[in-house]
């Protein structure tokens, strides 16, 4: 991780309008007084039945080391719009709050609070987009990697797509959520050298067109790496250049000196077709154990198709329709004021109010609970209560679904767990970050071992509500009728 100390100020990466309301509750008398933010999403990507959470590791080591430098603030006076007090006190600044946070990896839902910020109004406000930054961008890849993966079954999956990613960070971030997902390496270094995701990779075409012949290219390779050689063989006839040259290239150089081919990789045509008369091909030659490794355009949906037609792939080298999301490449995580701390040290609960009912916040300081079944031990609702409130194991507890409002729902036969941590507890760290392996892991046993296989499908996956306590809808209501009546 040494390489990943190199770090570059990106206190500055935020929205203008952070500033400017920064500036306007220190100018108020405002600097002071503690406000709770939530940040949560209203729609799984994809349509599908959860997202994994992710990015926590980079918003920590953002908040570690938010500060203003000299050129900051001389930027900022040059703007002509700034109180000098709110200068000279950012020139000074570390953040103060408190958050809270599911751990990296947990399985999340519409609605349930990713990430909540105590803090004073300026610190909460100041930090809105690279935290939406990093939790969006990361649970979005490491979602979509998941859903590939899922497809892929046991067969490794690689990740591609840096050439195709926005960006050097998207490309480096982007492996590491791919990951989390359940990627088992990466083509980019860079995420093998920061992160450990492990960085393979054998030729391009350009490395076969260098040579006089396919044969010339392939003997080459193995001659570097008898140990670890695969070849691509479709850079001109997949069964009658590449299968037959990479065969002899196995009996004539690597059986003779104690190794075996490895693996096969095709990059274009029909993968389900031709990797089954590869299969053929490489078994009735003697490579039984060598593998056939596929890439191309691979998605979650040509993943099914492959298996439905009895593809014979060990393995899928998979770029930007995962490194981008490409089917759905927007992840809405939203960041929205819940409360502000009175004169008396209450908070007072704060709602935001739309046409669209969807967009109506769930206000007040919050616990975020997740429901599990005692006779099956799968999770099946997540619960909003208010911070006083307890969910105790064994006694029932009344919620109301906001989607289905007029349902009276008791929870019977439960245990319940909190689901948020804290991170920083009024400015310090308080918190072990885990490896990526146990992140990795942590999505595992859960996908395992606590969610609904329905919920997994593709198509039409079962839908897992975030209810509210009745104190809690009831609250949202009185808000809701007090502004109408206004």
């Amino acid at each position: 991780m040494n390489a990943e100390n190199n770090k570059r100020n990106l206190s500055m990466l935020m929205d203008f309008y952070e500033l400017t309301m920064a500036n306007g509750y220190y100018v108020k008398g405002f600097k002071d007084r503690w406000v709770v933010f939530d940040m949560f999403y209203r729609s799984n990507p994809d349509n599908g039945g959860f997202v994994i959470s992710a990015g926590l590791e980079q918003l920590i080591d953002y908040i570690e080391n938010l500060s203003f430098t000299e050129e900051d603030i001389a930027y900022l006076r040059s703007r002509s719009m700034f109180d000098e007090g709110f200068l000279n006190y950012l020139s000074d600044f570390h953040f103060r709050g408190t958050i809270e946070a599911v751990p990296e990896g947990t399985i999340v839902y519409p609605y349930m609070p990713i990430v909540t910020v105590t803090a004073p109004a300026i610190d909460a406000q100041l930090i809105e987009t690279m935290l939406l930054l990093t939790i969006n961008h990361q649970s979005l890849i490491a979602t979509k990697a998941n859903r590939i993966c899922r497809q892929a079954g046991t067969s490794l999956v690689m990740e591609f797509g840096a050439r195709r990613a926005q960006g050097p960070d998207a490309a480096i971030l982007g492996a590491r959520a791919c990951y989390i997902g359940g990627a088992g390496a990466t083509a980019t270094v860079a995420a093998d050298q920061l992160y450990g995701v492990k960085a393979v990779g054998t030729m391009a075409h350009s490395w076969v067109q260098f040579f006089d012949s396919e044969y010339e290219a392939f003997k080459a390779y193995a001659e570097i790496y008898p140990g670890d050689c695969t070849l691509l063989i479709d850079t001109y006839d997949i069964m009658n250049s590449g299968a037959v040259n990479a065969v002899r290239v196995a009996k004539e150089v690597l059986e003779p000196a104690g190794y075996r081919l490895k693996g096969v990789r095709i990059d274009s045509g029909d993968l389900a077709y031709f990797s089954k008369k590869l299969r053929k091909y490489l078994d009735d030659n003697g490579c039984e154990d060598c593998i056939i490794v596929v890439s191309n355009s691979i998605d979650e949906w040509l993943l099914s198709s492959l298996n439905m037609q009895g593809a014979k792939i060990n393995s899928y080298g998979v770029g930007e329709r995962m490194i981008t999301a490409k089917s759905d490449p927007v992840f809405g995580g939203v960041y929205k004021l819940a409360a502000v701390r009175q004169d008396d040290g209450t908070f007072a609960p704060r709602i935001k109010i739309s046409e669209n009912p969807e967009k109506i916040t769930n206000p007040g300081k919050k616990t975020l609970w997740r429901i599990y079944s005692n006779v099956t031990g799968y999770g099946y609702c997540d619960v909003l209560t208010l911070d006083d409130e307890l969910i105790v194991d064994g006694e029932d507890f009344e919620v109301k679904c906001p989607e289905k409002p007029w349902k009276d729902i008791t929870l019977t036969d439960f245990h319940a767990e909190k689901l948020m941590v804290t991170i920083f507890d009024e400015g310090k760290l308080v918190y072990k970050k885990p490896t990526l392996n146990e992140i990795r892991e942590h999505v595992k046993k859960q996908l395992n071992e606590t969610v609904w296989i329905e919920e997994q499908r593709l198509q039409n996956p079962h839908i897992h509500y975030t209810d509210l306590s009745v104190k809690l809808f009831n609250l949202k209501e009185s808000l809701l009728e007090s502004n109408h009546k206004e």
